[in-house]
């Protein structure tokens, strides 16, 4: 029994060994026919597989302009496929490993778009989400992100689009921030929505959602009994708002849809 049983052994291991294996067709190719090869998969959408020949590219050339190349579209792969983790992993190592290569503008302003982009997704459209309802961490970082770009590389050519997307942030952080202090106000929590009203208003003065939030505060002041602020939110906002017509007409959700909504 036993011989019997090691002679299948023996048997099944020899047709392991003389099984084909599969073969890397592209064992023998040069730098820049994986980068090309890679580089049309990118364009084509093919973001796993562009991934994957980036990666062996750099593994057999890991020195010279196409494993950098590689490096920055690599990143550029992984935001296109919604991965906001490697994303920003693979722009974190970019920036550590090559600090002073000539487009490592590009890597900052692509590190603001991971988190600009990610709080614009698909679903959130679809289902009508407010962004302002949402954690605005992500705001935050893409905003840092963007700003980092225009301090260091005033002079690129993404710091435009950059300051633009800077300006949306920023009402979106200050909407974000109303949408919180009225939420408070309608639940009857007046001193966190005086609070989350005049952080709103410090921080995001030029914001249009500075006029709902002095009507919080104002409101808010009123409910708690205090004459003497109330009394200055009120002037300050009719110096700055005196067409509002949140005092008539109090809040106004769905006034305007953000041109984020699909419908």
């Amino acid at each position: 029994m036993w011989r019997i049983l090691t002679i299948v052994f023996v048997v099944l291991s020899a047709g392991c060994n003389i099984l084909p294996k599969k073969i890397d067709e592209t064992a023998n190719w040069s730098a820049q026919r994986l980068y090309t090869e890679a580089k049309q998969l990118l364009d084509e959408g093919a973001f796993d597989q562009s991934v994957k020949m980036y990666e062996k590219l750099e593994a057999r050339y890991p020195y010279g302009r196409y494993a950098q190349q590689a490096q920055i579209e690599v990143a550029y792969a992984y935001y296109r496929s919604g991965d906001r983790v490697q994303a920003l992993a693979a722009c974190e190592r970019f920036i550590r490993l090559h600090p002073n290569h000539p487009n490592i503008d590009y890597i900052f302003y692509l590190r603001g778009l991971v988190d600009f982009n990610e709080d614009m997704g698909f679903m959130s459209k679809i289902s009508r989400q407010d962004m302002t309802e949402r954690d605005p961490k992500g705001l935050r970082d893409s905003f840092d992100a963007l700003k980092e770009l225009i301090t260091r590389y005033p002079d690129s050519k993404y710091a435009p689009d950059a300051k633009a997307r800077m300006g949306y942030l920023v009402n979106a952080l200050a909407a974000a921030e109303v949408h919180v202090a009225r939420y408070y106000f309608r639940r009857g929590a007046y001193l966190a929505a005086a609070n989350r009203a005049q952080f709103a208003i410090s921080s995001f003065q030029e914001s249009p959602s500075t006029e709902e939030a002095l009507y919080i505060l104002t409101r808010s002041y009123e409910q708690l009994g205090l004459s003497d602020l109330q009394e200055d939110a009120q002037r300050v906002m009719v110096k700055n708002f005196p067409d509002s017509t949140y005092p008539e007409l109090g809040f106004q959700d769905g006034k305007d849809d953000p041109w984020w909504k699909l419908w």
